[in-house]
């Protein structure tokens, strides 16, 4: 997995064979900054920008199959012994209401370097259904987070944030939230050269400024129903640039993106999650104590831990999701939500490249 956040690519080795899936083993590969500024650059037309995204893939697939191969070759596993690789690629494009969403990450080469089968092109299915591609991890939670007697919210805060409601009795619904960590990351990388906020202290020497956080916050998707997804096409650095008048104090700024995420997560929580008694948080965001401490604050009738609590560490979570959708594909299983996505019907989502 390798998300929004653009970090670097999580492996996870995960063992179906029980009812509960069982994390053998895990590797983290950092994106080289030259990477991460390629990609960024193709969230944007630009000149061959055609030709660029195919280099682009074909280097996605040699680092993945380089993680890939490292996380094996560590704990002394044969590829042979590897059913399928579930790779989501990295998103540069997202926009369902127009019918794509683009992906990058060369499948048939991480199949040839690794002879493993590799699981792609999930979300392409769900949008010709329809849907928005996205989410689509509210299906695995569903699967194996669910509780029969107790409401349970599931958060994940990446680059964008999204929830997942698994209230008992009801079918699951799930829907991006909005900016989860990508423009509090874009604005200290650019004010201080760091990669993320660690902790959200940069942020918490800060005040969030009023009037800017309300001017935010009237972005018509926040006010959007479910079924929803977005992506840096809508926020990104230009957008968060274009509501400032100049005069901010960078640390301000800072401080208003983190409300700006907190409200995002609890609004959606409170308009569509009444009555939830636990929320658990995944992905790097939830290791911002900052962030963590004011949604405490502002969902107070809500216990808020990490998912670490329920068996899935916060960090590997979506990676062991992506396993579960390839393994769904390889059974000829659909692994939408229609609730979630807004397609039209269940789908078998995914294409299959042969070592």
């Amino acid at each position: 997995m390798s998300g929004t956040s653009l970090d670097g690519i999580d492996v996870a080795l995960v063992d179906f064979s029980d009812t509960t899936p069982k994390l053998i083993a895990t590797h983290f590969q950092p994106y080289p900054d030259s990477l991460k500024a390629t990609l960024l650059a193709l969230h944007q037309p630009a000149s061959n920008e055609l030709h660029q995204a195919q280099i682009t893939a074909n280097q996605l697939a040699t680092d993945y199959a380089t993680a890939t191969l490292a996380l094996l070759q560590t704990n002394s596993v044969s590829a042979k012994n590897v059913r399928a690789i579930g790779c989501h690629g990295q998103t540069i494009r997202h926009r369902p209401e127009l019918g794509y969403t683009v992906q990058l990450g060369n499948a048939a080469l991480l199949a040839e370097l690794t002879s493993i089968d590799v699981v792609s092109d999930f979300r392409s299915r769900d949008i010709a259904a329809h849907g928005q591609g996205a989410p689509l991890v509210p299906a695995f939670h569903d699967r194996v987070l669910r509780h029969p007697n107790i409401h349970r919210v599931i958060v994940n805060i990446g680059g964008i944030s999204n929830l997942t409601n698994l209230a008992p009795n009801q079918p699951t619904i799930g829907f991006d939230c909005g900016p989860g960590n990508l423009l509090m990351d874009a604005w200290i990388y650019e004010h201080q050269g760091c990669a993320y906020d660690k902790n959200g202290a940069w942020a918490s020497s800060g005040k969030a400024i009023p009037s800017l956080l309300e001017k935010l916050k009237s972005e018509s998707f926040f006010r959007a129903p479910p079924p929803k997804s977005c992506g840096r096409d809508l926020f990104n650095l230009p957008w968060l640039k274009s509501q400032l008048h100049g005069d901010e104090t960078p640390e301000d700024v800072q401080a208003t993106l983190l409300a700006l995420t907190v409200h995002g997560i609890t609004d959606s929580i409170q308009r569509n999650c009444a009555g939830a008694e636990e929320v658990y948080l995944c992905g790097g965001g939830a290791y911002n104590g900052a962030l963590m401490r004011s949604l405490k604050q502002s969902l107070p009738q809500c216990n808020i831990q990490l998912t670490d609590v329920l068996g899935i560490g916060a960090n590997w979570l979506e990676a062991i999701a992506f396993a579960w959708l390839a393994q769904q594909t390889i059974n000829g299983k659909s692994a939408n939500l229609p609730e979630a996505t807004g397609a039209k019907h269940p789908c078998i989502l995914g294409a299959i490249y042969q070592k």
